[in-house]
């Protein structure tokens, strides 16, 4: 045990530190494309205030046809683009791109239905009292829709941990590498064994976290 530790100790930290990286960096990226485009979708779309049929269809087509696609084969896919825009397509920078264009539009989905779940009575009201559809999305949907909100951006987060660990069959680096090329291509069975304990320990702390936290907006 004390061996294993010594040895393998280093390498795990510097592949946990990686994953963090890559969940980190495409989880900011992927909210500040999808938040907007969640909105956009869900204020375009029939009987919403900017209606616009046209608009809501492409966006609603494109998300699906994103979402459709197994992160695997977007990976893949995208390799001539991931390399135009960051240089590389390896390591922790070459599969950024291809994690946040994978994370984006199930973002926008996830807040499009927490936006929809806020009660049109609410809404109506304030659109009474002439309060402007800009004001009414920040101080009124958004803030309703806030526990559900988290709950989302939760389960995105452990589904970006999924992808991280798949990204790592390309030589992304972080836990998916570690288990690949050593856990499974070296026949390391520890170092599969503390890879995946330590995958349940970060998804469930992840959980937990957002779930508290839902719960103490929902009580706000």
């Amino acid at each position: 045990m004390e061996m294993f530790i010594q040895q393998w100790l280093p390498i795990i930290g510097e592949s946990v530190i990686e994953t963090f990286q890559m969940v980190i960096i495409s989880l900011f990226f992927a909210i500040i494309i999808g938040f907007p485009l969640g909105i956009l979708v869900v204020l375009t779309r029939p009987g919403q205030s900017l209606e616009n049929k046209f608009v809501y269809q492409i966006l609603n087509l494109l998300i699906n046809i994103i979402r459709s696609i197994p992160f695997i084969i977007l990976l893949f896919f995208i390799l001539p683009f991931t390399k135009i825009i960051v240089g590389t397509t390896i390591g922790v920078k070459g599969v950024i791109v291809p994690l946040v264009i994978y994370t984006a539009p199930y973002i926008a989905r996830l807040l499009e239905s927490s936006l929809l779940d806020v009660e049109n009575g609410v809404i109506e009201a304030y659109k009474a009292m002439g309060i402007k559809t800009r004001q009414i999305i920040w101080n009124v949907m958004l803030r309703e829709a806030r526990p559900s909100i988290v709950l989302g951006l939760t389960i995105a987060t452990v589904g970006l941990i999924g992808a991280t660990a798949m990204a790592g069959l390309v030589g992304a680096g972080g836990l998916g590498d570690l288990a690949y090329r050593f856990g499974h291509l070296r026949y390391e069975v520890d170092v599969m064994y503390a890879t995946v304990f330590i995958l349940i320990v970060l998804v469930q702390g992840i959980q937990t976290i957002g779930n508290r936290l839902a719960a103490r907006l929902k009580k706000d």
